[in-house]
């Protein structure tokens, strides 16, 4: 009769054991066929994101004449800096005219939209008054409706206020923005604790001290949010400067750059290569602010994991 101690050890394999998780029924489920799966989905979210970066920057380096010619996915003959004079100075430099006045309606705008969607998201968030379910339901009502239902008034309105073909027909609607004040009203509900404002009405200091010394800068991290998305819209923004504007002087990247390819179809000329190189360009302030805010988000996760 053997007993347990007399048995040999079990053989084992050179194989290490799989990674299982044991669910509440108590089955066992293997998860490398879900990590797989995972892993496939991000390479080809990856891919699809970067495949059109990917190929304006092969376009960005080639000839006018390599670019119907040779493989759009690989480069050719390098003419990146050609592309890059030709772009700044057809039209006595136009180019660098746009970019200037996209970067001025994009800025001016968006800041005036932050301070005026981050008080109004202090103001709901942080005070009681009637009627405050009502504005919110308003809010949230404009969501759905949609900005080109919008055109007809507010051309209408702008043409009476002789905005129009002016930069404040582009800056001065950028300052309100519903989704930025609900955005605003939900951090400022988790970032500012309603008993230091009372300590500080305690102290004596006034609404507006406690709003730019307190409010203001735990809501920093959310107004860094609002900013960003604003001035990414403000950016990209196209149809508004095409309805607003009319001398070319005036009009943004995005529109320069359209206009610029309605060239090929009126005309015999083809700009196709300065509308790549174009939008190579465009992408550099983007890439900056992006880089350059960072910051602002990484202290505030820090400080809410202080807390």
């Amino acid at each position: 009769m053997t007993t347990t101690m007399d048995r040999p050890p079990a053989k084992t394999s050179g194989e290490p054991p799989r990674v299982r998780r044991r669910t509440t029924g108590g089955t066992v489920r293997h998860t490398r066929g879900t990590r797989v799966l995972v892993l496939v989905g991000l390479a080809l979210f990856t891919l699809y994101s970067l495949a059109p970066v990917w190929w304006l920057l092969v376009a960005a380096t080639k000839s006018q004449r390599d670019l119907y010619t040779t493989n759009g996915l690989w480069f050719s003959e390098f003419h990146f800096w050609d592309n890059l004079k030709d772009l700044f100075t057809y039209q006595d430099g136009i180019f660098l005219r746009w970019m200037w006045n996209t970067l001025f309606y994009g800025f001016a705008g968006t800041i005036g939209m932050t301070l005026v969607c981050v008080a109004c998201g202090y103001g709901l968030a942080m005070y009681r008054f009637r009627g405050r379910g009502v504005l919110m339901a308003c809010i949230i009502g404009s969501f759905l409706i949609p900005g080109a239902l919008l055109t007809i008034p507010s051309f209408l309105l702008y043409t009476d206020l002789r905005l129009i073909d002016t930069p404040w027909a582009i800056i001065v609607p950028g300052f309100f923005n519903a989704f930025s004040v609900y955005l605003a009203k939900v951090y400022a509900e988790g970032a500012i604790p309603p008993e230091l404002l009372e300590a500080a009405r305690i102290d004596g200091a006034g609404e507006y001290r406690i709003f730019f010394q307190i409010g203001a800068r735990l809501m920093s991290t959310g107004a860094a949010t609002i900013f960003v998305l604003g001035f990414v819209g403000a950016w990209n923004n196209f149809f508004g400067p095409l309805v607003y504007l009319r001398s070319s002087e005036k009009w943004t990247v995005m529109l320069g750059l359209y206009s610029w390819l309605k060239v090929k179809v009126d005309s015999s000329v083809d700009l196709t290569g300065l509308v790549v190189v174009g939008s190579i360009v465009s992408l550099i302030p983007m890439v900056i602010l992006m880089l350059s805010m960072q910051r602002y988000w990484r202290s505030g996760v820090t400080m809410g994991s202080l807390k």
